[in-house]
């Protein structure tokens, strides 16, 4: 009987065991990440608006649409080279950017930085890819590889959000309002706040909202700062969480598509809000909600808040360091005073409903779990705590959009339900990750001494 032996390749490696090598998944994900501009860019350039690659060659060459996030990937990449290096880089970059700076400013151009980091990063990996080799050229690789990836999911997130407009012309915001009642219609109370506080307050909740990059890099850097020196990369870290969050949130914009109260009922809806309503008076209940026409400009990119998801993700990854010890006290009180600056900001400019809030805060303690400790593997603790979270969140759209009148009808009953479900995941959080570490590392000792 004749038996079909496995195909092989050169060396009498089997193809299967050829596709998982790590310099063939490097190359299948380049070539994917490649693929996927190309395509975007082309359906930005059929719709009318700048595409990835655009935007990309004006990082390179032109006028950068972001000053921090060039500047936040390339420090990240710095983590995967030795100190020597990190200086000459770092070198290059200043010095490569205050020459594109000052030809703007002499050509008339608005102020802008990040030409020099964008061009260093590109640098590196070739350089790496070419010129090094074993373990420096991974840690390299590797670290040009998050930067890279930071960057261009900044410029995919722009495209998706244009999108949304295009595939999304209505969209859901009267449901979100009225089941934002059953938690007291915070954007509305915390919008009345910062009227009072004035343009301070505001300024500094601004720059904290814009700069929520910065923020998650200081913490990435400070997680990955062994690596160099241990030549061991963490299981997980803070840049896992971001990627994942910004690759899944954002697809819930098209499946509820809502703008946010200062657009739908404020004087930003480029006339077609409901009324200008945000933040001085909240509009009449209405107890036949339907979807609103809006505009091809404004992103429905509120339903659930990454902004909740990411800085919530920032303030899990200031608690501990990746050793499980406790983390500096700056850190802790940077990732807390973040969190708080944040939702405050979310809410108070009225770029989201209290609603928005919780199915971020649900969505990143699911994603969390998921990717957190992946050295316990899927045991039956995380697909508990994972499907929990997973339905709830559902739950949660689900409500918002399907009993949103009985929520602002009774909503002592729909806002208990509502943050009982929230806490009911952060409980279940917090004991799975938090309340069984210090046991865990005291048996981890135990059977060490042992």
């Amino acid at each position: 009987m004749l038996v079909e032996q496995p195909r092989t390749a050169a060396g009498g490696a089997t193809l299967g065991s050829r596709l998982r090598e790590p310099r063939t998944l490097a190359v299948i994900a380049v070539v994917a990440v490649l693929a996927l501009l190309v395509a975007l860019q082309i359906v930005a350039s059929v719709m009318g608006f700048e595409g990835p690659l655009v935007s990309l060659a004006r990082d390179f060459v032109g006028t950068p649409k972001s000053m921090s996030v060039p500047w936040a990937g390339f420090v990240l990449a710095l983590v995967g080279i030795s100190t020597r290096r990190r200086v000459l880089a770092l070198t290059a970059a200043i010095g490569i950017d205050a020459v594109w700076v000052a030809l703007r400013l002499l050509d008339g151009s608005p102020l802008s930085f990040g030409n020099g980091p964008t061009i260093v990063l590109a640098a590196l990996g070739v350089i790496a890819a070419v010129r090094w080799r074993g373990r420096e050229r991974a840690d390299a690789l590797k670290a040009v590889a998050l930067g890279a990836l930071l960057v261009l999911a900044t410029k995919v997130g722009d495209v998706w959000l244009h999108l949304t407009s295009a595939v999304r012309p209505t969209v859901l915001d009267e449901y979100a309002l009225l089941a934002d009642h059953a938690l007291g219609d915070p954007s509305w109370v915390v919008g009345r706040v910062l009227d009072v506080l004035g343009p301070e307050v505001y300024a500094v909740l601004h720059w904290v909202y814009i700069e929520l990059p910065v923020a998650a890099i200081a913490v990435a850097v400070w997680q990955l700062r062994k690596v160099v020196t241990t030549g061991h990369w963490p299981s997980h870290y803070l840049v896992r969480t971001f990627l994942v969050l910004g690759l899944v949130g954002p697809l819930f914009y098209v499946l509820f598509p809502v703008v946010g109260p200062m657009f739908a009922f404020g004087a930003d809806g480029h006339g077609f809000e409901v009324g200008n309503f945000w933040p001085a008076a909240l509009p009449p209940i209405d107890s036949n909600p339907s979807a609103l026409t809006f505009d091809e400009v404004t992103p429905r990119n509120c339903m659930p808040s990454m902004h909740t998801a990411w800085a919530l993700a920032l303030f899990i990854h200031t608690r501990r360091d990746i050793d499980g010890s406790r983390a500096p006290v700056w850190m802790r009180w940077g990732g807390a005073f973040w969190l708080a600056a944040t939702v405050t900001a979310t809410l108070g400019f009225g770029y989201h409903y209290g609603v928005d809030l919780v199915a971020g805060a649900v969505l990143c303690l699911t994603v969390e779990s998921a990717l957190r400790a992946p050295e316990r593997g899927w045991g039956a603790f995380r697909i508990r705590l994972v499907g929990f979270g997973v339905a709830v969140f559902a739950a949660l759209l689900l409500a918002y959009r399907y009993l949103a009148v009985p929520m602002a009808e009774y909503p002592m009953a729909g806002g208990a339900i509502v943050i009982g479900l929230l806490v009911a995941v952060v409980v279940a959080f917090h004991n799975t990750w938090f309340a069984a570490a210090p046991a865990a590392r005291q048996a981890g000792s135990v059977e060490q001494l042992a």
